[in-house]
């Protein structure tokens, strides 16, 4: 049985909820709904500098997707405070499930790291707001490789930062774009089916998912892959 050597979690989402930037986005915006029309559009300017091999990084997307936002609503710049909100991406709380879930793979024998498409800077102030930065091995970022997810540089990154096959990787993920592209770039994976998260019904399947990640966390201990010894 191939063994997972290395759980690979995303950040944004996945370990961190969004839902305290709510209160901004009503301020801003008028409503909290707009949160995640914000956040999908930020996406959508990421994915297309990576298609046109034009890089795009992500605090530079969050910027431009809430000008975008604005000129929809027909809002001034100025009416938007831009930098409060991209800058609140630093303080987000983790998701209840995430401590303990982390804490039972990691007593599993499991060597866990975080990859996001925010900069390092950025994810390691997220990490130590959420009092996370201790369960990870390794910290890193797909600004260091200039290809933001799903692109396979940053999937690969993992591998060689912890010297194994990409196989043996296994991300963590509650989007189901991210998911495609490790599976996509050789790797394991697994969906947390957060309130709104669905998977594609396109392409290939994670072997796991859960409706939080206590679940995940529990079924990938039950599959007896264990790390690689």
């Amino acid at each position: 049985m191939r063994s997972s050597a290395v759980i690979v979690f995303d950040v944004n989402e996945t370990l961190l909820d969004l839902g305290a930037l709510d209160p901004l986005f009503v301020e801003s915006f008028g409503s909290a709904a707009l949160r995640g029309q914000w956040f999908t559009t930020m996406l959508q300017l990421s994915f297309v500098g990576a298609i046109t091999d034009r890089y795009v990084d992500f605090t530079s997307a969050q910027h431009a997707a809430l000008a975008m936002l604005a000129d929809r609503a027909g809002l001034a710049p100025a009416d938007v405070d831009a930098r409060r909100i991209v800058g609140a991406m630093r303080t987000l709380p983790a998701h209840p499930d995430v401590v303990p879930a982390l804490e039972r793979l990691r007593e599993a024998g499991f060597t866990l790291a975080s990859l996001t498409n925010s900069p390092l800077d950025v994810v390691h102030d997220q990490l130590d707001h959420a009092s996370l930065r201790e369960h990870f091995a390794e910290v890193l970022s797909a600004d260091q490789v200039r290809a933001l997810k799903p692109r396979r540089e940053p999937y690969e990154l993992v591998a060689r930062s912890f010297d194994v096959e990409i196989g043996e990787v296994r991300l963590v993920a509650a989007h189901a774009w991210d998911v495609a592209g490790a599976l996509a770039a050789g790797c394991r994976a697994a969906f947390v089916a957060r309130p709104g998260m669905v998977l594609s019904p396109l392409g290939d399947q994670p072997d796991i998912v859960g409706a939080d990640l206590g679940e995940v966390a529990k079924r990938i201990v039950a599959t007896g892959e264990g790390p690689a010894r």
